[in-house]
């Protein structure tokens, strides 16, 4: 059986930076982002907390695919993204549930 997957895009207050993740248990891997989990990370650094975007895989594997083709795209690439599906940019992990796609 294969594990779900998400692929993902932090910022932070001010939309300065943009973190591009992958994970199997994106609720988890939020709680740790905000919580800060990960001392001296680069989301804890610059306070990347803020969920933007992300999308659902069926398998981790092509969730990493997916995440390697974003990140190796500019980050003008990444706006795009982010505003074709969340054009006013509003944290997600609010009303991120595990049955919810932003696709």
């Amino acid at each position: 059986m294969k594990k779900e997957a998400f692929v993902y895009i932090l910022t932070n207050y001010h939309h300065t930076v943009l973190y591009t993740g992958v994970t199997s248990n994106l609720s988890l891997r939020l709680q740790q982002h905000k919580t800060g989990s990960f001392k001296g990370a680069f989301t804890s650094k610059y306070n990347a907390t803020q969920l933007v975007y992300y999308e659902h895989f069926e398998s981790i594997e092509d969730a990493i695919r997916r995440e390697k083709q974003i990140k190796a795209g500019s980050r003008q690439r990444k706006i795009e993204l982010i505003n074709r599906l969340n054009p006013d940019w509003k944290d997600l992990s609010e009303k991120y549930d595990d049955k919810t796609q932003c696709d």
